[in-house]
């Protein structure tokens, strides 16, 4: 299998990356730059130089390829930079949708749960949940553009696109350059926080995303999978305060007392907004942020469990392993 991959660089595009690398697969990652040798350490792969946008770069990699696993996008929990959002997470999805339906290219698209339905407090949410239950996400740019996103893919299904889309938790992991989910692993253990974000998400590990990721590329080339199917690829559900009371033992740092209250919550949440209208950009404790952590974005994961023999690893086993790749290379 000759697959292209975008956000190479990113937690769950490098762990594809090095996965599919070393099975022996051949490969093609877009970057907008000079690739970072320790980033690529390990991975066999070839570079298309370019961006999201770059309609030259994107149409003559997936020429080359079978499948094309989209990983890439822009993650901004706030109210701003919605246009720079849409650029990436819906523009950049439609030059790849674009180059998929010339060359007759299969697609994975990594979405975000954060673009489905919601559950109760005490509930689960599935790919079926209704994108109003429980009140719907927050619709900051990063859920609109996602969104977004999605709606590209299932236009594109429409026009005869072989293309699937999966849906991740919150992922840990090793291969966290940037880093993105292990920047909370860093944040908890910098500075004693007393609160917690009040709600809860649903935690997994990004070597499993990844595999299953690749499994579904797999099927999909192969007819087993319906075009325009949807994947939730989740894990553990837990509310914030267990989750930081678990990150700090692993940093060896304080851990947390209690989940923030509503007026906490309002104050933080407008505090950051009036910051941010002082600052050149948004802070990331915005009321868009504070009510995203609100909610509980619990989720199920029995579809891509049956279908892409998705597997959960115990939390503790990728909390552990995610904390010393932080620690080594980000502290």
């Amino acid at each position: 299998m000759r697959v292209f991959v975008t956000g190479g660089t990113g937690l769950l595009g490098n762990t594809i990356l090095r996965q599919l690398s070393g099975a022996g697969h051949d490969l093609i990652a877009l970057v907008r730059g000079e690739p970072d040798s320790q980033v690529f350490d390990g991975i066999h792969t070839q570079f298309a130089h370019g961006d999201l946008l770059d309609q030259t770069a994107i149409q003559d990699a997936v020429s080359q390829c079978d499948a094309v696993i989209h990983s890439a996008g822009l993650i901004h929990l706030g109210w701003h930079r919605l246009e720079d959002s849409l650029a990436v997470n819906r523009d950049g999805t439609q030059t790849i949708v674009d180059a998929c339906l010339h060359h007759d290219c299969k697609l994975v698209h990594v979405g975000t749960v954060n673009t489905l339905g919601i559950a109760d407090r005490d509930g689960v949410a599935n790919e079926d949940t209704p994108l109003d239950h429980a009140g719907g996400q927050i619709p900051c740019s990063y859920v609109l553009s996602k969104r977004a996103g999605n709606e590209v893919i299932l236009k594109g299904v429409q026009d005869g696109l072989k293309a699937v889309l999966v849906h991740p938790g919150f992922m840990l992991g090793p291969w966290d350059w940037k880093p993105s989910s292990g920047r909370m692993l860093l944040e908890v253990s910098k500075a004693w926080r007393p609160l917690s974000p009040s709600g809860g998400n649903s935690t997994c590990d990004s070597r499993d995303v990844a595999a299953a990721t690749i499994r579904a590329a797999e099927k999909l080339l192969a007819n087993e999978i319906p075009a325009g199917r949807q994947y939730i690829l989740a894990g553990h559900n837990m509310r914030y305060l267990e989750l930081w009371k678990a990150m700090t033992k692993a940093m060896d740092a304080r851990q947390p007392i209690m989940r923030a209250g509503p007026a906490q919550r309002w104050i933080a949440g407008v505090a950051g907004d009036i910051v941010g209208k002082l600052l050149p950009h948004e802070v990331d404790f915005n009321s868009a942020a504070m009510g995203m952590s609100s909610q509980y974005h619990y989720y199920d994961s029995s579809r891509a469990q049956s279908e892409l023999d998705y597997k959960i690893r115990p939390f503790e086993e990728s909390l552990s392993d995610a904390a010393d790749w932080i620690r080594q290379h980000h502290r």
